[in-house]
């Protein structure tokens, strides 16, 4: 079994589980799973000192992770979060609570941001303090798998080469504790680890850390390329 049919064995068992122990709703499979107990993870998240120091965040625009994006607003944290699909010349939704026209909780859906952010590219970010991912399984160890598409990837290593972020940047995943497996869980040299796994019922320290140190294109298919203006933006200067 190669190293993609091994992660997308452990996500479909993680998928059927949560669905089978109702830890979600149904329909989970494919998707960064929208666990019950999200806001409880997101309390638990908001308790840790490496959260009350951080004063920029990058938040995926899962649904599992909204009730930390709307925390972290409602604390007046500046927060950038992925546009989906990475699908804009423009990668990251700028979410300013200083600005917002609407109230936290309705901004930090990312159907609600696609209408009142500003949509900006990495040129224009501040240095980020604490990095929030979603997973569909994680380890101990802080090996995460996402759903497979490899959106969150990708966003690390931008940061990573504009110099955004560096070691003092903290990455958190916040899951139910059915996505904590007990598996080694395959990497490949484009894989992020997180340092934190935060759990409506505890927090697991990670380590040591594994961050991309840039985009790895021999890691990327011309579809993918293709399909992320800013990959092909990186791409045809790259050939020039």
């Amino acid at each position: 079994m190669d190293t993609d049919q091994a992660k997308q064995t452990i996500r479909e068992r993680v998928w059927a589980l949560l669905e089978q122990e109702r830890a979600v709703s149904l329909g989970v499979h494919g998707r960064i799973p929208a666990f019950f107990g999200a806001e409880a993870a997101a309390d638990r998240l908001a308790e840790l000192p490496v959260w009350r120091s951080a004063r920029v965040v990058k938040a995926v625009p899962d649904k599992a992770q909204l009730p930390v994006r709307a925390r972290a607003l409602t604390e007046g944290k500046l927060v950038y979060m992925a546009v989906p699909k990475l699908a804009e010349a423009l990668p990251f939704y700028l979410l300013d609570p200083v600005t917002l026209t609407v109230p936290p909780s309705e901004a930090a859906s990312s159907k609600v941001a696609a209408t009142v952010a500003r949509k900006i590219g990495v040129d224009e970010m501040r240095p980020v303090d604490l990095i929030v991912c979603g997973s569909v399984a994680v380890n101990r160890h802080g090996v995460r798998l996402g759903k497979g598409a490899g959106y969150s990837d990708i966003e690390v290593a931008l940061l990573q080469e504009a110099g955004l972020i560096g070691p003092s940047t903290t990455i958190v995943t916040t899951v139910h504790s059915l996505q904590v497996v007990d598996d080694e869980l395959p990497e490949t040299k484009h894989d992020f680890s997180v340092d934190l796994i935060v759990t409506p019922d505890e927090v697991v320290q990670c380590g040591p850390s594994r961050r991309p140190q840039r985009l790895y294109w021999d890691s990327l298919s011309q579809e993918k390329i293709e399909a992320i203006p800013v990959l092909a933006a990186l791409a045809k200067n790259r050939s020039a």
